[in-house]
């Protein structure tokens, strides 16, 4: 059988669809759930089927696979299930937008072909970012795919409302909400989105109905006083308490207004009187609860005044009626000062229109008794990570509100409730009703409304393992091991799915939530559109692969610290990709067909004896790290011992016991380098799983060895402590300390690297004189050393560069080798040159006209080179100094 070989150079792409096509082909990552293993399962966060992965996505995924990749490693029974989000608003959108282009409305179709139409676009475009998901190697189980609006989802959904509806948890009722004009359709208050917006704060005067004077009140809103109720002061404030109980003139409308006291009203906000509108304000709405107030809306769905206003102002728009109103009250002479006044405005986290509290009967979820059992599940069964965020968590659900659950819109899970045309029974059912369980009258109609998305995803740990229906899934892989997911879906999914979880499983959802951070740019800023900051991970894989931005991603994923991204760290990482393959390729022209069959601790060298050591300190470092979620600490790990100890020392010592005819050390390196290789690539395995798979298929292998050519499906590295070796590790840093001080010497000297030089070292121990003079050759190799001379009385010639490590002197002497004078000469040359030239930089930044009339980044430009000419000024001054030194 021919030998299998790696090509010269690494192309991800071709790679990267192989294996990818192979998992799922082969369902590498389908678990039994009657297989052996603990369980360990994951249910990733259901993207949007509207959505495009994104760099949020990216890191979300590769965390995820990193964990569900280890704990195979460990033996684990891993399930991660796959899927999307029907996302009803913006679905609904985009399919809307289509119909827009073609010259129709949703009401144009009608419900039931509006619904046609967008499970076609659904199976035609809907699922694109599940392609997606595959290009980054994610390793879930393509087997138990689930989407929220399928069969099995809509039967738990239904399963779900009944049982709170049954339970009183789930009421209809007419309540103040968030309104979306531009949506047609109620919004939870954390699908609310608060922007500060530059604004008017104006004073209206309102006239005490007894003729006595007027009370001042100040309103961002002055178009909504028309539907004022009220309005209030606070008790304790000695300016207006005396007005409690009495009644003031409502502006434009006439109407009587009582004065209340209420605590709500903040003395030092604005002139310290409120005026209360329950329609059109949240907190409003509460003081008018507490003093049954009257609620008067005057804005319809579409935002435009209704008939309870004044018949002037009924048909035009928010912002007209606000102009209207401000010329009358001037007109009137009731309008007084206008002052700038910046505050926060809700909008629709879907479209950015600005919402609109407004008056509606709607379905309601009584959240205080879920919650109860969501909070004090946390840190007790589930913890979550930062442990900062477990503060935010029971703040939100300290303050929670009942949870408006219906949405008027078509597409997602319709209300479950029909009313009886006869008798008016609501009747609220798992299965579609036929007669009226009160009156037998056929004449039932269903609730236009859907649910609102979140209800079903809230649903998705128990539901994507086949809940209401008593699964193997559900029982092997329930509660799930770990959520990984963003802060700012903390409350819109992962509190809502504690209180199902608890509610309907009467367990938590997951053991463990890890929060990861924002991906922003280079500087710091948040990635958008129209900052022209996004780096798309999609790009990035197309220029560099999958494993290269995974690699990335993981290097900067530190617990609680946002990721500054940017495309030549990712570029970066793709060059150590290639120094992984490289590293391979040299390997493999040094490896036989077979490896030898010989203990690693037969190579009793001191590389192979240190590199074994270094194996066992990075398997534990990578599973202390893993199981710690500290996931940049993983692939630091792994690019300091691949890179700068794998590549730079190891494999650089052994050439001479590779190319050499002692065949006893050549087949006992050759089985450390192998079994180095090859644990190193299972390691890397998790976090870069394309290059690891393709070399792990061509590596050799010694006889006898049966294990799977799939590496996704190899155990983590067995420990080795017999192979830790502290003598070992103090040996090389004194050998790496003298390569690398010898190597200074000729580097801060400007010596060629191709002349030889001589290296003398006086020796502070017999022990280090005798580590040094038994890898006397490799030091000569390595250092492009001549002769070495070793011992305690060596001294060196008064020319010599000079360097102490552990004590220990070293001296390369300088004579022949350096031409001094030449080489001052040199250094005054270019030092002047170049304190000339920073003259001229540094006279053109002191020149007013210059910096105040050329463009920012010329200015800009001017003092990057002035701060690196005076870098190199700095170098060749230490040069200079050195030489002067090193000649006495």
């Amino acid at each position: 059988m021919a030998r299998k070989e790696l090509a010269k150079a690494y192309e991800p792409w071709d790679v990267e669809e192989k294996w990818e096509t192979h998992w799922e082909q082969s369902e590498t990552f389908t678990p039994d759930p009657d297989g052996p293993g603990d369980a360990y399962s994951i249910v990733i966060p259901p993207p949007n089927v509207t959505g495009v992965l994104h760099m949020g996505h990216a890191l979300n995924l590769t965390l995820q696979d990193i964990l569900c990749r280890f704990n195979r490693q460990q033996g684990k029974n891993v399930l991660w299930v796959p899927g999307t989000d029907h996302a009803g608003i913006a679905t609904q959108n985009v399919v809307e937008r289509q119909l827009k282009e073609e010259g129709l409305t949703r009401d144009d179709l009608g419900r039931e072909k509006f619904i046609e139409r967008v499970w076609e676009w659904k199976k035609e475009k809907g699922d694109h970012i599940l392609s997606q998901i595959r290009r980054m190697g994610a390793s879930v189980d393509w087997t138990r795919e689930c989407f929220t609006f399928d069969e099995q989802r809509a039967k738990a959904v239904r399963e779900v409302f009944v049982s709170l509806f049954e339970q009183g948890l789930i009421y209809k009722g007419d309540y103040i909400i968030n309104w979306c004009n531009r949506c047609h359709t109620a919004l939870a208050d954390d699908e609310v989105e608060h922007e500060a917006k530059p604004g008017k704060l104006h004073h209206v005067k309102y006239p005490l109905a007894d003729g006595s004077g007027h009370l001042i009140v100040a309103t961002t809103r002055p178009e909504t006083m028309l539907a004022d109720s009220a309005i209030a002061v606070n008790p304790e404030d000695e300016r207006f308490n005396k007005y409690i109980g009495k009644t003031a003139i409502l502006p434009l409308v006439g109407r009587e207004l009582p004065i209340i006291g209420d605590s709500y009203v903040d003395v030092e906000f604005g002139t310290g009187c409120l005026k209360v509108t329950p329609a059109h304000d949240m907190n409003d709405w509460e003081i008018g609860r507490r003093h049954n107030l009257e609620v008067i809306s005057i804005l319809d769905e579409q935002g435009i005044v209704n008939e309870n206003a004044p018949e002037k102002y009924r048909g035009l728009s928010v912002t007209e009626a606000r102009k209207v109103v401000l010329e009358d009250l001037e007109a009137e002479g009731l309008l007084g000062e206008i002052v700038d006044h910046d505050h926060s405005v809700g909008v629709c986290y879907r479209c950015k229109s600005t919402i609109e509290p407004h008056v509606s009967t709607q379905w309601f979820v009584s959240m205080k008794p879920l919650a109860e059992k969501a909070r004090a599940a946390v840190p007790a069964e589930t913890q979550i990570f930062p442990e900062h965020w477990t503060k935010t968590y029971y703040q939100w659900l300290d303050e929670i509100r009942d949870w408006c659950i219906s949405r008027q819109i078509w597409w997602g899970h319709r209300i479950p409730a029909w009313t009886c045309e006869e008798c008016g029974e609501l009747i609220v059912a798992k299965e579609d009703p036929t007669k009226c369980t009160k009156c037998g009258s056929s004449r039932l109609v269903q609730d236009e409304d859907v649910l609102d998305t979140w209800f079903s995803s809230a649903l998705w740990p128990f539901s994507t393992m086949g809940w209401p229906d008593d699964t193997k899934e559900l029982a092997k892989y329930y509660p799930t091991s770990c959520l990984v997911t963003g802060f700012d879906i903390l409350f819109f999914w992962v509190a809502r799915m504690m209180m199902m979880g608890l509610q309907f499983m009467e367990e938590i959802p997951f053991r463990h939530v890890y929060i990861h951070a924002l991906v922003r740019d280079e500087q710091g800023k948040k990635m958008s559109k129209s900052t022209g900051n996004v780096i798309d991970p999609l790009d990035m894989i197309g220029k560099y692969g999958a494993d290269a931005l995974r690699f990335t991603l993981t290097s900067f994923a530190a617990m609680g610290r946002d990721i500054k991204l940017s495309e030549q760290r990712i570029e970066g990482y793709k060059h150590f990709m290639n120094k992984v393959w490289n590293a391979t390729r040299f390997a493999m022209m040094n490896l036989p067909d077979e490896i030898p069959d010989a203990d690693v601790h037969a190579a009793d060298d001191l590389a192979n004896r240190w590199i074994l050591h270094r194996l066992e300190e990075v398997k534990e470092a990578i599973a202390r790290a893993t199981e710690e979620y500290r996931f940049n600490e993983i692939a630091q790990t792994l690019y300091k011992f691949i890179w700068s100890e794998f590549c730079d020392w190891y494999l650089e010592m052994i050439k001479p016991a590779l190319y050499g005819e002692d065949e006893q050390a050549k087949a006992a390196t050759q089985r450390v380098l192998w079994t180095v290789l090859s644990e190193t690539m299972i390691l890397l395995h998790p976090v870069t799983p394309f290059i690891t798979q393709e070399i792990w298929n061509v590596l050799p292998r010694p006889a006898g060895d049966e294990r799977s050519e799939d590496i996704a499906t190899l155990p983590f590295p067995e420990k080795r402590p017999d192979c830790l070796d502290d003598e070992a590790v103090a040996e090389m840093e004194l050998f790496m300390g003298v390569v690398s001080g010898t190597r200074n010497i000729r580097t801060e000297l400007l010596i060629e690297p191709a002349k030889k030089l001589d290296l003398l070292i006086r020796t502070v121990s017999d022990a280090d004189k005798a580590v040094l003079e038994a890898n006397l050759g490799l030091i000569q190799a390595l250092a492009r050393i001549d002769n070495v001379t070793i011992g305690p009385d060596v001294k060196a010639p008064k020319a010599s560069g000079a360097a102490v490590v552990q004590g220990n002197e070293l001296s390369v002497p300088l004579e022949g080798v350096v031409d001094f004078d030449a080489e001052l000469a040199r250094l005054d040359k270019n030092l002047g040159k170049l304190e000339k030239t920073m003259k001229g930089v540094a006279g053109k930044l002191k020149n007013p006209g210059f910096v105040n009339n050329a463009p920012a980044e010329v200015v800009e430009g001017e003092k990057k080179k002035l701060a690196e000419m005076e870098e190199e000024k700095t170098k060749l001054t230490q040069l200079k100094a050195r030489l002067e030194s090193v000649m006495g």
